[in-house]
């Protein structure tokens, strides 16, 4: 693994982990009045169009992260939509 996979992978892991916090809080509260619904509803297309891109490349690391990322946006954001 090169350094720059390293660096790669540490900020997808980062990045993705910091999502866990708000769909598990949200989960229990059921409380949405602080989550945008036009900021989630873009975030969540644009990390699918990052998750596309890494499969055109197969990047994994790319992938895998925006893989799960994909999924806890998706799941705040329907919590949103669902909870208003």
């Amino acid at each position: 693994m090169t350094l720059t996979d390293i660096i790669g992978s540490l900020a997808a892991v980062l990045t993705t982990a910091s999502f866990i916090p708000q769909a598990w809080h949200t989960f229990q509260t059921k409380d949405v009045r602080g989550i945008s619904l036009g900021m989630y509803s873009v975030f969540t297309a644009g990390v699918a169009g990052w998750l596309v891109y890494g499969l055109l490349l197969q990047a994994w690391p790319i992938v895998i992260s925006n893989l799960i990322t994909l999924t806890l946006a998706a799941a705040i954001l329907v919590m949103k939509l669902r909870y208003r």
